[in-house]
């Protein structure tokens, strides 16, 4: 996504590739554990875990609740480790190239667990996972597994709590009442009637909320034709088309009618659905707190909106063409190659993914005291000054996870209309463990991505011409060296295309 946490993620990448220097004497060949089949519980041990969030205040009697829940069900004990938002860029790297002693920790995709792993950050979990997490294991998907898998090893233990790459308008509907509003918003007509009602009945409100990180209209748009990004993901500028049986990868500037996206941003500019500086306004909070009308966002986001402002009636509509699960290793879990106990930390991780008890009590605490559930299982946290359900994302199931407390009925909904959609059709779906890997080409890559904001998001907002806009970008991106970019990642297209075939 196109917003301020992305850029960090960015910077987080690049300080995690440059710290795991003291990992290169491992370089791929990770730790293996070799496994007896049986697990001896009876010496008890003390498990330390690592997630990224800000510690909550009342957080120690969650962690005594837990640690007397598991006491009794596996002999051991756990402690968390905190890495806080404010620091993790930098922390987060060096708790696997400092020669720590700990066992398991949050990773993602984000935080490039990929690049990581290939340096030896991780245990190898082949014989591990299957031995001592044998309910996780059959637990997960066909995708998951696939996506686990670095260089033919499994380095992780990837969520089983599908989320989609589903995107569109996100928008509050109190605003539209009596209004002439139709009430429809399956495409990009529909968006701009809308706009045009706020603009004129709401003219203290920006109907669009966009601010200096960046439209994520295009992303939008480009799903909306069928396209998929090389990271299945926002922000990116390659593509490709998921139903060609060989799919070459282009550029926003080979894309058909590209030029009718661009006239329509221009129009949206011109009637003030946003503002002439909306590159600079650094507020990315102007939906959630009344400023903006209208966002371009995922569903889980329909979620957390409705919940902090359930006034708002939120809606959400789906623009994605070929809606395809996100990769399940944008959460995860790893064991840290200096583990002492990595088969107690695997069957910990079966227990917590696999009875419903342990789950609870990990994610959200303490029933009755850190949160309750209302007569449709949806949580909420007593004392959101003291308690927080937990930062170690990837422990989610599917079977397990709660929704918040004032979840709408339509986030259900639309989650099994997904399903749905993807056992009907898995164009997509099946490049969802393609992960591109730019160590070959790092500083063109860069390159694009700093002519991308340079000179595509002024033009997708209409502050310069369609067409002389669009081959000064052009230009640019050759200059950066995308084709030499697009040449490498085209040849892991290809190879991950043969891969499937075989």
């Amino acid at each position: 996504m196109k917003k301020n946490r992305i850029i960090s993620l960015v910077l987080a990448g690049a300080l995690v590739l440059g710290s795991m220097g003291g990992c290169g004497e491992q370089k791929t060949a990770s730790k293996s554990v070799s496994t007896s089949g049986k697990l001896d519980t009876s010496k008890e041990v003390d498990l330390v875990m690592y997630v990224i969030g800000d510690r909550p205040s009342g957080q120690d009697a969650v962690d005594k609740n837990f640690n007397e829940l598991i006491k009794k069900k596996l002999n051991c004990t756990l402690k968390i480790n905190w890495i806080p938002w404010a620091n993790y860029a930098n922390k987060y790297p060096l708790i696997f190239s400092s020669g720590e002693s700990f066992d398991m920790a949050y990773s993602a995709t984000w935080l490039n667990f990929y690049s990581m792993a290939q340096k030896g950050a991780f245990m190898n979990l082949d014989d591990l996972w299957k031995t001592y997490a044998p309910k996780n294991y059959a637990a997960q998907s066909k995708a998951a597994l696939q996506e686990a898998k670095v260089q033919g090893h499994y380095y992780c233990v990837p969520t089983l709590l599908p989320t989609y790459s589903a995107y569109g308008p996100l928008y509050r509907t109190d605003i539209m009442k009596g209004t002439n509003w139709n009430g429809k918003m399956d495409s990009f007509e529909d968006v701009e009637a809308y706009c045009d009602i706020v603009k004129k009945t709401h003219p203290e409100m920006e109907p669009l909320n966009i601010y200096s990180a960046g439209s994520e209209w295009d992303d939008t748009w480009m799903k909306s034709k069928g396209y998929r990004s090389t990271t299945g993901t926002t922000n990116d500028f390659l593509f490709l088309d998921p139903t060609q049986k060989d799919p070459k990868l282009f550029t926003y500037y080979e894309t058909p009618n590209i030029k009718d996206f661009l006239s329509m941003m221009t129009r949206w500019n011109k009637k003030g659905f946003f503002t002439k500086s909306a590159l600079s306004d650094t507020d990315s909070t102007k939906l959630q707190n009344g400023k903006a009308a209208m966002m371009t966002y995922n569903l889980d986001n329909l979620s957390n909106f409705a919940v902090l402002h359930p006034e708002y009636d939120m809606k959400f509509n789906n623009f994605d063409k070929h809606v395809f699960h996100l990769p399940y290793t944008q959460d995860c879990m790893v064991i840290s190659n200096t583990s002492k106990n990595p088969e107690r930390a695997m069957a910990l991780w079966d227990l917590i993914t696999s009875d419903r008890e342990v789950f609870d009590a990990f994610m959200y605490g303490i029933k009755g005291k850190t949160y309750t559930l209302n007569d449709k299982g949806q949580y909420k946290i007593t004392d959101s000054n003291q308690y927080a359900a937990s930062d170690m994302w990837a422990a989610r199931t599917k079977e397990f996870n709660r929704d918040a407390a004032g979840t709408p009925e339509s986030y259900t909904q639309w989650k099994q209309t997904f399903e749905k959609q993807i056992s009907s059709d898995n164009s997509s779906e099946k490049y969802a463990g393609f992960s591109i890997d730019t160590s070959k080409i790092e500083t063109e890559y860069d390159a694009c991505v700093n002519v991308q904001k340079q000179y595509w998001w002024p033009l997708e907002l209409g502050y310069t011409d369609a067409s002389s806009g669009l081959e000064q970008y052009k230009q640019q991106m050759q200059a950066a060296g995308i084709e030499k970019v697009r040449a490498e990642l085209q040849k892991q297209l290809d190879a991950y295309v043969a891969s499937m075939k075989s």
